[in-house]
């Protein structure tokens, strides 16, 4: 089993920044990628960013790309979602998930483990 936790969500104005983190423990695999999803209210969950096990290969949906940054040290530390310039269409809880995905890193229901979710809440 592995437990994840999330963490760094909050308020913050349009324009502003915030950092996720998402930590990890119990059984650890090698290859298990770490990814970033977020769900508004009345939406469906969505895919954010992907991290291999590794930290060397990131993914990114396209609407964060330049303003979000996926990272980790190494595989034991906890992975990061570095979020900048936010924008109030990026209100939303954020999971953090982990498993044997490949290249289905953006689908959801492949990844084995979630945390609970951290809110985020963008301002006007």
């Amino acid at each position: 089993q592995v437990q994840l936790v999330e963490s760094g969500g909050g308020l913050v104005q349009a324009g502003g920044s915030l950092r996720l983190s998402c930590t990890a423990s119990g059984r650890a695999f090698s290859g298990y990628y770490m990814g970033w999803f977020r769900q508004a209210p009345g939406k469906e969950r969505e895919f954010v960013a992907a991290i291999t096990w590794s930290g060397s290969i990131t993914y990114y949906t396209d609407s964060v790309k330049g303003r979000f940054t996926i990272s980790r040290d190494n595989a034991n530390d906890p992975v990061y979602l570095q979020m900048n310039s936010l924008k109030p269409e990026d209100t939303a809880v954020y999971y953090c998930a982990t498993g044997f995905v490949g290249s289905y890193y953006s689908t959801a229901s492949r990844y084995s483990y979630w945390g609970q979710g951290t809110q985020v809440t963008v301002s006007s």
